[in-house]
């Protein structure tokens, strides 16, 4: 069995996703008065009391979605419930039982699993003397709890502990390799049905995620762990971006914002593109953000299948003169659906997070820096000659490198573009964005006392 999974199931809005966020101790699932927000499965690994489990947060059983999911949706509750090792009944102490309330229990009911219902939303102690019409609904053993109120948090961990199976020979091995750091984390991201839940449910060799016609299908960021050449990685399905004045409410505003702290936090981003759509202006401010936070990136073009008469030649140049200052992203053509090239992709994207992480010696970027400024010295500024002493690698992810100069500011903008592309040329980062300073060594002499990017001046490296 490994980790045991434990699933957190009920109507909507009796706080599941509140609950799996009090448990987690972050912010993982999306948390909204909208009913229906939750509708693929959400998980978070727990390690409590030395046992691994998973929790699963799911959809409200009974919901009626606007986009016409209601069956793609309890689909995936039905799998969560399947999964699960202990189910976490959960209700609105505050509302009472209602119809729906039934209707989960009895479907519960028919399990042969060890349940618990957490009555939640009970603020107050006082609340408690009021849940007796709640055990009709089940025999299951009851804890009363409140997100908002953070009441019985151990009580509600020590109730699931008592009910997990017994441990297994392979949960902590299995736990451990969960809980370790990834070879790679790849935040998948895009605009609205490129394609993006496909792709993830092809490596997770499963229907992990809810596949739909409809756009905007998936609002949640879901971490998705799998493994390719027994290495571990996560894939970050993240919600598809429109328009900001297009946004429907709070919900898709959490997904957007969503979206671009995955691309933060992954060491890779691949921006997915429709093979038969052009680009767009939310493509733009994807790739945007991806390079502002100087990104490592693959550009995806999926679907194509259905591209036709374009070439791939057609699309590389298509996608680099859109993108003119991303000249360096490598470009691969997939067709999710099919799982053609999707290995590839795990391995390109592998290759370039290697590059992110190369360290060049010092003596290397000097002979290389040294070279650039004899074919082609920076044009002299305010009748003065811009000079470069020396430079240094001084992080990864992304490479960072400083040049020590007597002013950063007498360096043109076009010779600092030239710079980069050298460095690029010369230096083993050929598909990996590099970050580059220009610091006066005049500060330092001066005694001022500054963090790097107070004494530093960024090069602009955009059309």
């Amino acid at each position: 069995m490994g980790v045991p999974k434990v699933a957190i199931v009920g109507r909507p809005n009796v706080g599941k996703s509140s609950l799996l966020n009090w448990l987690a101790g972050k912010r993982i699932s999306v948390v909204d008065p909208m009913s229906g927000v939750t509708r693929d499965r959400v998980t978070y690994l727990m390690h409590e009391g030395d046992r691994y489990f998973e929790l699963v947060d799911t959809g409200g059983i009974g919901i009626v979605d606007l986009d016409d999911l209601s069956a793609d949706i309890d689909h995936q509750i039905q799998v969560g419930i399947e999964e699960a090792a202990v189910i976490l009944f959960v209700v609105d102490g505050k509302t009472g039982v209602t119809k729906l309330d039934i209707d989960v229990a009895e479907r519960l009911r028919k399990l042969e699993k060890p349940m618990l219902m957490v009555i939640n939303k009970c603020d107050s102690p006082k609340l408690d003397d009021d849940i007796a019409e709640y055990y009709r609904l089940t025999n299951a053993p009851v804890v009363c709890t409140s997100v908002k109120s953070g009441r019985n948090l151990d009580g509600l961990l020590a109730k699931v502990l008592e009910l997990l199976p017994s441990e297994d020979d392979v949960e902590q091995d299995e736990g451990a390799l969960l809980s370790a750091t990834p070879e790679l984390k790849l935040a998948i991201v895009g605009r609205r049905n490129v394609g993006k839940s496909t792709f993830i449910n092809v490596l997770a060799e499963t229907d992990r995620m809810i596949v739909s016609e409809v756009a905007g299908t998936t609002r949640d960021s879901v971490d998705i762990h799998f493994q390719l050449d027994e290495k571990s990685f996560i894939a970050i399905d993240t919600p598809g971006v429109r328009k900001k004045k297009s946004l429907a409410g709070s919900v898709e505003w959490y997904g957007l914002t969503r979206a671009k702290r995955s691309v933060r936090r992954a060491n890779v981003v691949l921006m997915f593109f429709n093979a038969i759509d052009t680009i767009s202006r939310v493509d733009k401010q994807l790739v945007d953000e991806i390079a502002t936070h100087h990104k490592p990136c693959i550009f995806v073009v999926n679907k194509w299948d259905l591209a036709g008469d374009m070439t791939t030649e057609k699309w590389t140049e298509y996608l680099f003169h859109q993108f003119a200052s991303m000249r360096h992203v490598p470009i691969a053509f997939i067709t999710a659906e099919q799982q053609r090239n999707v290995k590839k992709l795990i391995n390109l994207a592998q290759t370039i997070h290697k590059q992110a992480c190369i360290r060049v010696s010092t003596s290397k970027v000097n002979t290389v820096v040294r070279a650039a400024i004899e074919n082609n010295p920076p044009p002299h500024r305010k009748n003065r000659r811009p000079k470069i002493f020396y430079g240094t690698q001084v992080s990864t992810e992304p490479p960072t490198i400083v040049l020590k100069c007597n002013d950063p500011k007498l360096f043109d903008p076009s010779w600092k573009r030239y710079l980069l592309g050298v460095l690029r040329e010369q230096l083993p980062f050929q598909e990996v964005p590099i970050r580059l300073y220009m610091r006066s060594r005049l500060k330092r002499e001066e005694g001022m006392d500054t963090s790097l990017e107070d004494q530093a001046e960024s090069v602009d490296v955009s059309e």
